[in-house]
């Protein structure tokens, strides 16, 4: 196997599929029919070419935001994980994979070995939470915190 095979070569998509894609992922709940008057053409060619994106693996789902400060998740921090030997990835994960709170989890160069969010409802959950769940799980040698003061934005990736 060389280099090349590691590597995942983007999709083959026209500019149908790049105009249904901006339709939909500005909002997930438009009805094909309205993508069809839109793009010029069949409401079943929307739901062809949706399903070959589904297929192929462009779109993997669709699903509803949750708000977590309307939820009382007021506290969003980062943390950088130092793993004591790079052969616990596998464990620490799957520990952490067990605590709701921690909502995205990256396997990163540099500095860290792992580097994850967490949603805490307070800065009280969230010191609770690395002192009694996250410092406890073997492999893990050190953590570097930060706090988020404000989310100015979020988006996906243009759509050329």
């Amino acid at each position: 196997m060389n280099n090349a095979d590691y590597l995942e070569q983007p999709a083959d998509i026209d500019q149908l599929d790049e105009k249904i894609l901006k339709l939909i992922t500005r909002n997930a709940r438009i009805p094909f029919l309205e993508v069809a008057r839109e793009c010029g053409v069949s409401g079943a060619a929307i739901h062809q070419r949706v399903q070959r994106l589904l297929n192929i693996g462009v779109i993997t789902g669709s699903e509803f935001i949750v708000d977590p400060q309307k939820l009382g998740y007021n506290t969003c921090a980062y943390m950088g994980i130092y793993l004591e030997k790079a052969k616990f990835h596998k464990q620490v994960v799957a520990a952490m994979s067990k605590i709701p709170e921690i909502v995205e989890c990256h396997y990163t160069t540099g500095q860290y070995a792992i580097f994850i969010k967490i949603q805490t409802k307070t800065n009280k959950h969230l010191k609770k939470l690395i002192d009694e769940e996250l410092q406890e799980i073997e492999g893990i040698a050190r953590t570097e915190t930060y706090m988020s003061l404000e989310m100015n934005f979020k988006r996906q990736v243009p759509i050329k």
